[in-house]
């Protein structure tokens, strides 16, 4: 890769650009590269048996030397889930807050990284320099504590990356946004905002999370028997507002879920979670404890299939089943895509007669600003030029709008897509081709190992099912000694179409047949017009193209 010119400044998106998740945006100052974020997204439903999607990193491995650090802006798994895949090519240190490498360090423990990876603990009043290149930073609210805005202070101007955020009047933990310091950096001369778009077309401002403390208090004080609260395990100011509840209404609270277990142990840690340990009991306790008295936080808020919200609506979780006098709360919203997940599992609750509580503004608030708010950062940092990021593409032009309505020109907006690069040359932008980018899929221990093609196969599979054609040949004489045996899986019931598959074993006979006659002997032509014929004949008689996978053997 050619090393870029010491006055110019690139920024692209690696992930996160045109999608919710895979969060990874770099930014190169002359040689220096800083990353921000290393998220993962989860995968749509034509990635058949896909785990986790992480973003390509091949452009920033083949700089690695002038990589500086990957800096975390705060740590949801949209933001940090790729890291321990990412640091198995990529050799940088972390930076980010307290409780952003606290989640981080628990996951590279899981795989080894922890110990070659250096992670250095920052905070809202950090500044690093990097040469002549200056770090800053700014607090923010979202709906995790420790969430963090980035500034990269360049010769031409700033650079600031605003990281997820909301304006909280009255935040849980009494932390607000730095708005004096956000104004101040605009006050410097911004040369370009990147900000956060999930809310771009939502009217209006977010909802406070006080007020989100309040209903769920008002559901606690009116519910009779347990209270199952479902919500993302990384949110644990709405965790820390369950257990204000729980303890103003004389309730136990046990924790149901891994990763929940291990956001709420690293929080209690870290002093980011407030609550007497005693109020904890363990999962297997709770037929020891009345159902008045009882508050069970599980995941599965987003109707994840193997989550235990999931398994106690089908009935299938060891320690619980739920029940008539139970009262379930939903504390968040679907993620864009999962919309018919959590709408099967709230299915399943209700079928259950339990009282279910989900898509309530008085149960949850997004940890994302809404239009008005968008507009105050507009106003604040007063950038020259402005990259609209974190959202599908409909959010983005929304984002775009909103720019100019605060009066951002046209010109200087950029709606980009992923890996594709904005070039600033002594403080004016333009577009300046591509790098490398795209999706790398994870299933099981497999990384990018399943591409286009297997997924392709996948998809063919699932659809019309397989239909395999073994026979034994004996090229000597030309003859065929056994079969065509004829297997069919997800294509048709087999005592059900016995004709279809006696007709099918006759052509494959015929065309077998017709090509010795005619010294055609290579396995892959015998397997290619097997395929081809069965595949035509099926097709008429079914109207279906299952994959057809001849296997022939020599005696």
């Amino acid at each position: 890769m050619l090393k870029q010119q010491s006055d110019k400044i690139r920024i692209f998106a690696l992930g996160g650009i045109g999608e919710i998740g895979k969060n990874m945006y770099a930014i190169e100052v002359g040689e220096d590269i800083f990353v921000i974020d290393s998220g993962l997204m989860f995968p749509g439903e034509d990635m058949l048996g896909v785990d986790i999607v992480i973003p390509d990193v091949s452009y920033l491995v083949s700089n690695n030397e002038n990589v500086r650090g990957i800096f975390l802006t705060h740590g949801h798994e949209d933001h940090i889930g790729a890291l321990p895949y990412v640091l198995e090519k990529l050799s940088t240190p972390i930076y980010g807050t307290k409780l952003t490498l606290g989640l981080v360090e628990e996951k590279l423990k899981e795989t080894g990284a922890s110990k070659f990876t250096k992670l250095n603990t920052i905070d809202a009043n950090s500044e690093i320099y990097f040469g002549s290149t200056k770090m800053t930073f700014f607090r923010t609210n979202h709906s995790i504590p420790d969430s963090i805005g980035i500034c990269i202070h360049t010769p031409f101007g700033v650079i600031v990356h605003t990281g997820d955020f909301k304006f909280d009047q009255t935040p849980v933990d009494g932390k607000r946004s730095d708005i004096g310091k956000m104004a101040a950096i605009g006050e410097q001369g911004v040369l370009c905002l990147l900000s956060d778009s999930t809310n771009a077309e939502r009217p209006g401002t977010t909802l406070s999370e006080t007020v989100i403390g309040q209903g769920i208090a008002d559901v606690f004080f009116e519910a009779k028997g347990r209270i199952i609260v479902a919500t993302f395990a990384s949110n644990v100011h709405r965790i820390q507002q369950v257990i204000n509840a729980s303890l103003a209404t004389n309730r136990k609270v046990a924790i149901v879920g891994r990763s929940m277990l291990k956001v709420v142990d690293i929080a209690m840690k870290l002093e980011y979670l407030d609550a007497p340990k005693d109020i904890f009991i363990d999962i297997s306790e709770i037929d020891n404890v009345n159902d008045d008295n009882l508050t069970i936080i599980s995941t599965g808020s987003q109707g994840e299939p193997m989550s235990a919200l999931t398994r106690m609506a089908k009935g299938m979780h060891k320690q619980v089943t739920i029940n008539a006098n139970d009262t379930v709360i939903l504390a968040a919203t679907p993620i864009p895509g999962n919309e018919k997940s959590v709408s099967y599992v709230v299915d399943l609750l209700y079928r259950t007669g339990a009282e279910v509580i989900y898509g309530s503004s008085k149960v949850h608030a997004s940890g994302h600003g809404s239009q008005e708010e968008l507009r105050l950062m507009l106003n604040l940092m007063k950038p020259k030029y402005f990259i609209p990021i974190h959202g599908e593409y409909r959010m983005l032009c929304a984002h775009s709008e909103l720019a100019q309505s605060v009066g951002v020109q046209s010109e200087n907006i950029f709606i980009i897509d992923n890996g594709e690069v904005v070039e600033f040359t002594n403080g004016q932008a333009r577009r300046g081709g591509k790098v490398p980018s795209g999706n790398v899929l994870i299933d099981g221990l497999g990384v990018g190992d399943v591409g286009n093609i297997v997924l392709r196969d996948r998809r063919l599979l699932s659809k019309d099912g397989i239909l395999v054609v073994v026979i034994t040949l004996n090229k000597k004489n030309s003859s065929i000694v056994a079969g065509p045996d004829i297997i069919s899986r997800g294509f048709v019931y087999v005592r059900e179409s016995e004709q279809l598959l006696e007709e099918a074993r006759i052509l494959v006979k015929e065309t077998l047949k017709k090509c010795m006659d005619e010294n055609i002997s290579e396995w892959s032509s015998l397997k290619s017009n097997v395929r081809d014929v069965l595949s035509r004949f099926l097709f008429e008689k079914t109207k279906r193209r299952p994959m057809i996978l001849p296997i022939i053997m020599e005696v």
